[in-house]
């Protein structure tokens, strides 16, 4: 079931509501949407979970205002679902950029509905080299995407699709998973760049006291592994399972042992032999 949540005033994000039991909510990436969940939402459900996907503003078929493409007001927006749909005990999931915001949502609104935190791939604490910070990428890499984004969107979403999977996929799978970012309007793009490039989390980790499992390929190549390494050691009593043969698309890359980590989270007792997709 697909409705719309007004997350300010003239401002709706649009929500997926699917299954029953404990809620999971599904925060996505730069700069696609709650679509790319597809192999996950397919699966889940069926062990008793209810999942809701959120489309942030300016990605999806969520509004797109001029304003508001920072983590705060994003993770702001997440409150409102969650307390527009009574969202208690439930397992908070960001990928890339979206865990980023899922970091920030459980510090700024002390994880007001949530029991735990999946981070996948998240582009946190940092993303941008600074002085006394040697990881991350360099300034001008976000620069060189903002400025493709200003003169050629479809290229710069096509370059940054062509560095986001480490095993091979097929044409099919591509031209849909770049059409995706694609749906992402030009100011949502934009200003989730500025927010990868600006927002520092690493005051934020030591105050994340839900129980968190860090979840990172170690062939990515858009946020580097030793940032999920960073996400361990700052976030107290985390878990970290690296994903040997994944790059930043880990959910597709090792998409079984992706739906099997997040499923031993949700359950606590899946076993590693468990069949999960009968």
């Amino acid at each position: 079931m697909g409705f719309y949540v007004e997350a300010e005033r003239g401002v709706k994000v649009y929500v997926e509501d699917v299954g029953y039991g404990r809620p999971v909510v599904f925060v996505h990436g730069w700069p696609v949407n709650r679509q790319m969940w597809e192999y996950q939402l397919n699966v889940v459900p069926k062990y008793g979970f209810r999942c809701i996907s959120i489309d942030l503003r300016g990605f999806g078929k969520s509004d797109a205002p001029w304003h508001g493409y920072n983590y705060n007001r994003m993770s702001d927006d997440i409150r409102m679902v969650v307390e527009s749909l009574g969202i208690q005990n439930a397992t908070l999931v960001g990928f890339s950029m979206g865990g980023a915001i899922a970091i920030r949502y459980i510090t700024r609104h002390a994880a007001r509905g949530m029991c735990g935190l999946v981070l996948a791939a998240a582009a946190a604490p940092l993303m941008t080299q600074r002085p006394g910070y040697p990881y991350g990428k360099p300034a001008s890499e976000s620069e060189a995407t903002l400025l493709g984004l200003m003169t050629d969107r479809p290229k710069t979403i096509d370059g940054f699709g062509q560095l986001f999977f480490h095993k091979p996929i097929s044409d099919p799978f591509r031209t849909w998973f770049n059409g995706l970012g694609f749906e992402s309007s030009p100011y949502g793009a934009i200003g989730g760049t500025k927010a990868l490039r600006d927002e520092d989390l690493r005051a934020d980790l030591a105050h994340v006291h839900v129980p968190t499992t860090i979840l990172h390929g170690k062939q990515d190549r858009i946020v580097p592994f030793a940032l999920g390494e960073l996400q361990h050691q700052g976030i107290r009593n985390s878990r970290f399972i690296p994903f040997e043969d994944s790059g930043h698309g880990l959910f597709c890359d090792e998409r079984e042992k992706f739906n099997r980590e997040l499923l031993s989270v949700l359950t606590g007792k899946l076993g590693p032999h468990t069949p999960i997709y009968d």
